[in-house]
């Protein structure tokens, strides 16, 4: 009977993923395959912090996300001989394969920022899990519609080109789901907040709760929306890698995905009395071949950022890569997908 935990020494910027507490041939990189038997309640690995050299330690403790072990294809995505890493400007930068959790991309990954609305996809998984039916009606309240930033009619703090919503409009929780990942209106996520959990900061509490339970350890929620919180901004956080990891898992909702790739659309209030137009924030949407998806984040703390989801083009795989922090996130993006798909093999 096995009684100690066998570990092979992991490379550099190839960190290490937890399935629970067992992984069986799990790949790290393009050329290592890491295997771990653990067969009690912690594996051992030593616990990484921030601020200590990730890129030689393993991520103790991280727990894998994969939507469900048994739909892995069981193929590994396989750097070609002789590529080269790929750099670009970003504060931060990852991308993962979805099924196996392995690695591709890894660029200061676990470096805790600001994320801005990238928090809405955390959002978005809690309105999935605690709304049985999205076609549920939420009323609005002036603490939902007292929001700065984008909001539903306004694209920017400084600009309106449609209706706002109004304070007592019953509006349907998926066509808030659809304002809140398009448009990006920190309105509607504030609204569902409160819907499900009460108020916006009783929802934060759940968000928080989701994240220790996926084993994120570099991320702490202060708004449903992602708007940091004056004099607490050094509490607002995640990093690229946990983000990514949330991502992922929000894969196992068909609706979040399919709201994502909307171009743009219009909503009415459940009476019919006022309508609201909407336009998907992601450029990225009908130019980058095989996109599945993806949610923009910005605030002048945060920077630009982008979540973004694509298949290779078999369609049988996906990843996802987030970027922080960089002004040229579009071109940026595009460059890592195709970096990826070009110098990577699944097999």
């Amino acid at each position: 009977m096995l009684n100690a935990i066998f570990t092979f020494l992991i490379l550099p910027l190839a960190p290490l993923w937890l399935y629970g507490d067992i992984i069986n041939n799990v790949s790290i990189d393009n050329s290592v395959a890491t295997e771990a038997i653990c067969q009690s309640q912690s594996c051992g690995f030593e616990e990484v912090t921030q601020g200590d050299d990730f890129e030689s330690k393993n991520m103790g403790g991280y727990s894998i996300f994969p939507i469900d072990s048994a739909m892995a294809s069981g193929l590994i995505p396989t750097r070609q001989k002789n590529v080269s890493d790929l750099k670009i400007w970003a504060g931060s930068s990852v991308v993962i394969d979805v099924d196996t959790g392995t690695i591709i991309h890894y660029d200061n990954g676990r470096k805790r920022t600001q994320i801005a609305s990238l928090t809405k996809m955390m959002t978005a998984v809690l309105v999935m899990e605690n709304i049985k039916d999205l076609n549920e009606e939420v009323t609005l309240t002036a603490e939902d519609l007292n929001i700065v930033g984008t909001v539903v009619g306004c694209p920017t703090s400084v600009f309106c080109n449609g209706n706002r919503m109004y304070v007592g409009e019953k509006i349907r929780a998926i066509d808030l789901m659809k304002a809140m990942l398009m448009n990006s209106a920190n309105d509607a996520a504030t609204a569902l907040a409160t819907h499900v959990g009460g108020t916006p900061k009783k929802f934060v509490d759940m968000m928080n709760k989701k994240a220790k339970s996926l084993g994120l350890k570099d991320t702490h929620f202060c708004t449903p929306s992602g708007l940091e919180i004056d004099g607490e901004e050094d509490q607002c956080y995640s990093s690229a890698y946990d983000i990514a990891r949330i991502s992922a898992y929000s894969l196992k909702y068909d609706q979040i995905w399919d709201i994502m790739q909307i171009p743009e659309g219009r909503f009415y209030s459940v009476d019919g009395t006022y309508m609201h137009e909407l336009k998907n924030t992601d450029m990225l949407l009908t130019t980058l071949p095989n996109c599945v998806g993806g949610k923009t984040g910005f605030t002048p703390l945060a920077g630009k950022s982008l979540m973004l989801g694509a298949s290779d083009p078999t369609g049988e795989h996906k990843i996802i890569a987030v970027i922080l922090n960089d002004e040229n996130r579009w071109d940026d993006m595009r460059t890592l997908a195709s970096w990826v798909f070009e110098n990577y093999k699944w097999q």
